[in-house]
């Protein structure tokens, strides 16, 4: 309560009927937080102090609308798995105590699919997990989403995925002991799928040195028109203010050759057998083989009752249709000459 305060007060705020409906939404959600909150101290607090952080949960990593989603999904099948749903990540800080008197409530409002791509969406659907690392932790380039202070892309020179030497322990110990209560609700290997943590390789192996990564790839052609159309709609939705910004081209590709660029670097310090990469269209055209080789290599027990799971799955999306954007000979030039390293290294096609 006290930060989303500070945020309304610090920040400009555009007043209109869709910004005062909104913030009127969030002080209402941040108000029986708090009391969930207080009330889940009382009544779990010494048993998640009791519960030791597992040192090996898996994360899938890499930019936007590279098919992570759709792997989240899949894994999410998995019995000896858990992925953190939407619910979990958007009341992080007491969803073990609060999460049936918010049904009805979640149930109401959030939408059947999202927005961007129609991929199915619910309050007990697998979700990524930034959200709940800003709520806990105030580190997250969420912030500039909602509230932007300058026009251009929130992304294109940013700073916040990462907390300052002075906050990283109080970081790693917020983030720490979600896990720990994830852990502790589930006692399964824990799978997060986040873009943003594509910058925390080192941060994240320090406090998970067992960790396991996946990096997600897929032609640019693809994933930076896609990018834009979520950013959009995403920000549309999200925005307080008039700062608001559509990216384009030239911006969202120098945002993922940055990523690729520090994942390249921090891919090194991981182990070979905790990291692979598997690209999207690898995935989309042979789902179930791209799986069993990633179970093998990062030694995750691939069950008949998972891959009965998995087989209705993939029978349920198998007419899913993807969005399809048009790119000119103009933007293919700069998406692939901004990008020609990252194209070269995962066998891509100008």
């Amino acid at each position: 309560m006290p930060h989303l305060f500070r945020l309304l007060r610090d920040k400009k705020i555009s007043i209109n009927p869709k910004s005062l409906a909104r913030i009127i939404f969030l002080i209402q959600s941040s108000f029986w937080s708090s009391i969930f909150a207080t009330l889940e101290k009382v009544a779990y607090s010494r048993k998640i102090d009791e519960t030791k952080l597992p040192d090996d949960p898996v994360f899938i990593i890499g930019h936007w609308r590279t098919g992570s989603t759709f792997l989240h999904q899949m894994m999410s099948k998995d019995p000896n798995l858990v992925t953190p749903t939407l619910f979990q990540v958007a009341v992080p800080d007491s969803f073990l105590v609060s999460y049936k008197y918010h049904r009805p409530l979640f149930n109401a409002v959030v939408s059947k699919s999202r927005p961007m791509d129609n991929v199915k969406l619910g309050m007990d659907e697998p979700q990524e997990d930034e959200y709940a690392i800003y709520r806990l932790t105030r580190f997250s380039p969420l912030e500039e989403l909602v509230f932007p202070n300058k026009k251009e892309y929130f992304l294109l020179n940013q700073d916040s995925y990462y907390p300052d030497e002075n906050n990283q322990e109080i970081w790693e110990e917020k983030l720490g002991r979600y896990v720990k209560k994830i852990h502790f609700r589930y006692n399964k290997t824990i799978v997060f799928k986040n873009p943003f943590n594509s910058f925390r390789i080192p941060l994240l192996l320090h406090q998970f040195p067992k960790a396991r990564f996946i990096l997600l790839c897929r032609h640019p052609y693809a994933v930076i028109p896609s990018t834009i159309n979520m950013w959009n709609i995403v920000q549309k939705q999200n925005c307080l203010n008039q700062n608001s910004h559509e990216p384009i081209m030239t911006e969202v590709t120098q945002v993922m050759k940055k990523m690729y660029q520090k994942i390249q670097h921090d891919f090194q310090m991981i182990p070979e057998e905790q990291k692979i990469i598997l690209k999207y269209e690898d995935l989309e055209n042979d789902p179930e083989k791209q799986i069993e080789q990633l179970y093998k290599h990062l030694s995750l027990q691939n069950s008949d009752e998972f891959k009965t799971r998995l087989n209705h799955f993939l029978d349920e999306v198998k007419n899913y249709k993807k969005n399809t954007f048009y790119l000119s000979d103009e933007q293919k030039h700069i998406i692939s000459t901004e990008l020609s390293e990252y194209m070269i290294v995962h066998g891509y096609s100008s």
